[in-house]
């Protein structure tokens, strides 16, 4: 089988509404028994994030769905509708659907395109970005396909309402003195943004344009460790992950079962070692040429991370030095799956890169540690 070059010849990114500055946070995501958040500032002050962005109005109603926010992305691909009428594929990647079923990918192919496609559709975390990418990229390098569509979004704002944390605090207040609503849960409250990312790939560019995917790789240590962040589902007093399913309706509301939460002692401890163990591995199996690398875009979760992350780099001999690395973190806030590719399209809108240039993608997912890397070059 010959093997096809692929390359990712557009890019594009939609942010919902407009910046949310921090002192307006809980203006849109409301506060949980009425009464400000204790950790609050001491999270904005670790992660480092001045704004963020919501699909949702002062009112805390929606203002998009996920699907939209991914269709508002792809559509920036094209410069017509004839032209989105010759994709052939369309990889999704998101952790927070609409909805269970139908599967997400359906939902914004519907949304999005008026012709029959291939779909697929990818969960995870962070990582399901790059999953979803390695998936359009397959199928162009195999043959399945001339070209692809990946889509990336995140709807995690309604998840972060304080509405649906209430009946949890109501209940402990029966039992406590004083409740609050644990660190593992409000953690997360002051992290997530909304958004949606999407690229182009096609099997052949015009030279002088585009980017060349070189190789994209992906690693789990889920056997070496238990979740770290999950949702609708929670730790028992073994330690074990248990599904929504074994609660009952009183049960999920009391306990916020369904909201997103964070072990943070196990992140911590775990997700920069694993990651550089990931990125090690990664340009050593790929002889990586660090002087033809002219930028690093790494997916951090919060600032707290960068630096924990260069030193472990440093200490490890890899030669990434940060004076290549860039992050829009600080204004777009953690967009989960879709930061990695609203941070491709951001540097390539306002860096300069010339041909031969290498730019390579870091991202980390802590649901149960998990890494994807990919080295990319200029055409």
């Amino acid at each position: 089988m010959e093997i096809k070059d692929v390359f990712i010849t557009a890019t594009s990114s939609f942010f919902p509404n407009r910046a949310v500055g921090n002192e307006e946070m809980e203006r849109y995501l409301g506060m949980i028994g009425e009464k400000p958040s204790r950790v609050k500032n001491v999270i904005l002050r670790q992660n480092g994030i001045k704004t963020r962005y919501y699909a949702l109005d002062a009112n805390q109603n929606i203002t998009h769905t996920n699907a939209e926010l991914a269709k508002q992305s792809i559509v920036r691909l094209f410069n017509s509708e004839e032209e989105m009428l010759g994709i052939e594929v369309l990889t999704c990647g998101t952790s927070t659907p609409d909805q269970l079923l139908p599967s997400h990918a359906s939902m914004v192919h519907g949304e999005t395109f008026k012709h029959p496609l291939e779909i697929f559709s990818l969960a995870g975390v962070c990582l399901t970005g790059m999953v979803a990418l390695k998936t359009a990229y397959l199928s162009i390098m195999s043959g399945n396909s001339y070209n692809a569509v990946c889509s990336t979004s995140e709807l995690v704002s309604p998840v972060l309402l304080s509405k649906f944390f209430n009946e949890e605090l109501k209940s402990k207040e029966r039992i406590e003195n004083n409740p609050v609503i644990a660190f593992e849960k409000d953690f997360l409250r002051y992290m997530l943004s909304d958004g949606a990312a999407s690229v182009l790939l096609q099997n052949e560019c015009a030279d002088g344009g585009g980017l060349k995917i070189e190789w994209i790789n992906t690693i789990s240590y889920a056997n070496c460790k238990p979740a770290c962040m999950y949702m609708w589902a929670d730790v028992n007093t073994e330690g074990r992950l248990v599904s929504w399913k074994d609660f009952t309706g009183n049960e999920i509301q009391e306990q916020s079962v369904w909201c997103i939460k964070q072990n943070v002692k196990l992140l911590n401890e775990f997700i920069v070692p694993y990651f550089v163990d990931a990125i090690e591995k990664s340009v050593k199996e790929h002889n990586v040429d660090a002087e033809k690398v002219r930028y690093v875009i790494p997916h951090i979760s919060s600032m707290y991370f960068y630096n924990k992350l260069a030193e472990e780099i440093t200490k490890r001999g890899i030669n990434l030095p940060t004076d290549k690395w860039f992050t829009n973190l600080t204004w777009v806030g953690n967009v989960g799956s879709v930061a990695i590719f609203a941070a491709l399209n951001e540097l390539l809108r306002t860096k300069p890169l010339n041909k031969g240039d290498q730019i390579l993608l870091l991202v980390p997912e802590s649901g149960r540690f998990s890494y994807g890397i990919a080295l990319l070059t200029a055409n």
